[in-house]
């Protein structure tokens, strides 16, 4: 397998954890949306330790920058978008620091939590090899002469 065809199945396999990252996270963060006093599965006793009263703020970020920014990135990632690899990076981190402050406040109570920021290391890891890749692949400048 070539360098070329590396690169183009990496940014796929990216594309795919990006797409499904968001399009799970736009789920959950709805769901705490609307409902920000509490669900079954998310207690709002939960929240006792954390800065929050209820579940609409976190939610809101688990919808606007997990959600549809990870949707957006893997769109850029499919279109083979220059600046893709940067923005999953900084998305990656996004998704880390989420899930530490998360865990941090409301504790360990499922195998999600440990996935997603897996999932967000990974994304990291692959955002910063295709960025890596832009950056050092020589650019050719081709210059037209006058007629």
């Amino acid at each position: 397998m070539n360098a070329n065809n590396k690169s183009k199945l990496m940014a796929y396999f990216l594309g795919v954890i990006q797409a499904f990252i968001g399009i799970t996270a736009i789920a959950g963060g709805s769901r705490l949306i609307s409902n920000p006093h509490g669900l079954p599965d998310f207690p709002i006793e939960w929240l006792i330790n954390s800065p929050f009263s209820n579940y609409f703020f976190p939610g809101l970020v688990l919808l606007i920058v997990i959600g549809f920014g990870f949707v957006v990135s893997s769109t850029l990632n499919f279109l083979r978008k220059r600046y893709a690899g940067g923005m999953a990076a900084l998305l990656g981190i996004c998704l880390i620091l989420y899930m530490i402050i998360e865990v941090w406040f409301v504790g360990l109570h499922n195998f999600l939590q440990p996935l997603y920021f897996i999932l967000g290391v990974l994304v990291l890891i692959l955002g910063l090899k295709m960025f890596k890749s832009v950056i050092t692949t020589p650019q050719i400048e081709v210059e037209s002469t006058p007629s």
